[in-house]
């Protein structure tokens, strides 16, 4: 955010709610989405063997995944039990109230795109070196995490939003100052967010581009929690080509309703102007923006509604759903469109101590765009959530967890996308354009087939993160009639050691 009274008064309030709150708990950081061991946890959650911590929200704490694997542990059977025990070991705090953690690691990569989206691939692959350091340390309620990279891939990625002139390009995967108490966290700085489904990028919030600046705060406990993130956005050029300060914030209040259900509303703005700042009521995390903003104060931004669903039926089986209205219309609704973005998945357990998942995915052709270009839902280009409008996708994938540290996960994939674009201009409204603009597909579909693998895990030292498939293209380029075969994959492969102590007064 710009530096201002405001901004300033923000942290000093923050800073003071810290210091009057009484300590529930060491702070703890949070696990990267990156991290090879995850799919095992998430497989344990897809099974059923363990509760999720926070359904839809990502990323974890370490502490609430190994709370939440401690009290499922005792009650599971071997297999579950010893995936449970490993990852009690990896996600282990110090047990301290100060204490520092380092570690290293070197490897390389390769791939066929330098795209991390295979299933939309773009540019040359190749292969590189790549290496990260990672800091962390905690004191008492406070947590300080940061993680950069050395990684030359990133200036091929069109998603990448850095300098693409430079010879070997760093990133910072993660960096953030935290405060964790018992009904209050905030959390300053960047790392990769997720609010969705797990295995889709989120529809107001992903890691679909690169690491996202910020501030967040989380309120409330299991039954009740409200999140809110905001964040300043690159300048872009409106639709007359004036640049625009962008800012975007997004909120979420979460209810359990029961043991099994739980319900969430959430809603996000990207506001943008020539002259424009972060106005306080458009960040206020209890205000109903769509009112006070469409309805109250005008029309000063652009604005999605969303809700997510999650039952956790019989036998393991879990059913979620999101849901999200893109600046809807409450009047003249003859003159525009209206346009969604939707996901509905289930998972459950399979034979054999494996999972699986099904998931269907749906944006609209319009949605995601806006009157006003510098108000769509992008940053420096890339989606907030997701990358594409006018498509449609449906993935089965099963996790098969291979000793305790491993986990191969096959899965088969039909994706269908038009050619509309999130980031093409939005006709006119009440134009003959608007009109005749199909809901779902716009011009010749081009559809994906793939069957893939994904891999991940570690020994000892060692970690590696692969995924690859074979993807059948029917329509190339949106060419009617024009077909491929080819492989897509990316492979990270790395050696590390970590440190850890007691930092003594």
């Amino acid at each position: 955010m710009p530096d201002s009274p405001a901004r300033h008064g923000i942290c000093a309030l923050i800073f003071s709610l810290a210091a009057a709150l009484p300590l529930a708990a060491q702070a703890s950081p949070y696990i990267p989405l990156d991290d090879p061991s995850l799919p095992i946890l998430e497989h344990l959650i897809a099974r059923g063997d363990i509760e999720d911590p926070s359904p839809m929200i990502r990323p974890l704490r370490r502490v609430d995944a190994v709370e939440a694997l401690a009290r499922a542990g005792p009650r599971l059977g071997t297999r579950s039990g010893s995936l449970v025990a490993a990852l009690l070991r990896h996600y282990a705090e110090p047990g301290v109230e100060t204490w520092w953690r380092a570690g290293i690691r070197a490897g390389a990569q390769a791939y066929t795109t330098p795209r991390r989206d295979l299933l939309h691939p773009v540019g040359e692959g190749g292969a590189a070196p790549y290496g990260e350091l990672s800091l962390q340390a905690g004191f008492g309620p406070f947590v300080a995490a940061t993680r950069p990279a050395v990684e030359p891939r990133v200036t091929d990625d069109p998603d990448w939003p850095g300098r693409p002139d430079v010879d070997v390009a760093g990133r910072l995967l993660e960096g953030y100052l935290s405060g964790q108490f018992k009904y209050f966290r905030f959390l300053y700085g960047q790392l990769d967010h997720n609010w969705g489904p797990d295995g889709l990028p989120g529809i107001p919030l992903s890691n679909y581009g690169y690491e996202r600046q910020g501030l967040m705060i989380e309120l409330g406990n299991r039954t009740v929690r409200l999140t809110a993130l905001a964040t300043d956005l690159r300048d872009g050029p409106d639709t007359a080509g004036q640049l625009n300060h962008r800012y975007y914030f997004v909120h979420r209040l979460a209810v359990r309703l029961s043991d099994r259900f739980e319900l969430a509303a959430w809603e996000g703005n990207v506001l943008a102007g020539a002259d424009r700042n972060f106005e306080t009521r458009y960040r206020n995390p209890l205000s109903f923006g769509y009112l006070a903003n469409t309805v109250g104060l005008g029309d000063r931004g652009n604005e999605i509604l969303g809700l997510d669903a999650t039952w956790r039926a019989s036998r393991g089986i879990a059913f979620e759903a999101q849901f999200a209205l893109d600046d809807f219309w409450y009047q003249n609704r003859e003159q525009n469109r209206d346009r969604w973005a939707l996901t509905l998945g289930a998972r459950g357990p399979a034979p054999a101590g494996s999972s699986w998942r099904l998931r269907y995915t749906q944006v609209s052709s319009l949605a995601l765009r806006a009157f006003n270009n510098a108000e769509n839902f992008t940053d420096a280009g890339v989606g907030l959530g997701r990358n594409f409008s006018d498509n449609d996708q449906v993935t089965l994938r099963l996790a098969v967890p291979v000793r305790t540290s491993w986990m191969f996960s096959p899965e088969l994939t039909l994706l269908r996308q038009g050619e509309g674009r999130i980031e093409a201009p939005y006709p006119p409204v009440g134009s003959a354009e608007l009109a005749g603009t199909p809901a779902l597909f716009i011009g010749v579909v081009e559809r994906t087939y793939r069957a893939g693998l994904q891999v991940s895990g570690r020994e000892g030292p060692f970690e590696l993160s692969a995924d690859a498939g074979i993807h059948r293209v029917v329509n190339v380029g949106h060419a009617a009639g024009v077909s491929d075969t080819r492989i897509e994959a990316r492979m990270q492969a790395t050696i590390g050691l970590d440190w850890w102590g007691e930092i003594r007064e």
